[in-house]
């Protein structure tokens, strides 16, 4: 059985940073597109960034190019986002997500974590 659970949500200031992190049992994550989605309150989820399955390409949201990164460890069969410079209008639910396509759209993410909460305070 193919999971993600995410880790590293939590509270922190304006200009702040956190990592989050995603693990993958029941596969590889060599086999997938890993992306992060994000889903404020009152809103749809909203894509925020994906890396290829061969590492090679990043795909940013514009509201995070240049602040946010994802990576990710095949030693630890993970993916990450390390989030810079953190806005309010940062707070979110943020999902970890893995594709066996190519390009995905939402929908074509055939595997989502529960979700990690990150608070950015004014």
């Amino acid at each position: 059985q193919v999971q993600l659970v995410e880790s590293g949500g939590g509270w922190v200031q304006t200009g702040g940073s956190l990592k989050l992190s995603c693990t993958l049992s029941g596969s590889s994550i060599r086999d997938y597109a890993m992306a992060w989605f994000r889903q404020a309150p009152g809103k749809e989820r909203d894509f925020v960034v994906r890396l290829s399955r061969s590492g090679a390409n990043r795909y940013h949201a514009f509201d995070v190019r240049g602040r946010f990164t994802i990576s990710r460890s095949y030693a630890e069969n993970s993916v990450y986002l390390q989030m810079n410079s953190l806005k309010p209008e940062d707070t979110a639910v943020y999902y970890c997500a893995a594709s066996r396509s190519v390009a995905p759209t939402q929908s074509e993410y055939d595997y989502w974590g529960q979700g990690t909460q990150v608070r950015v305070s004014s």
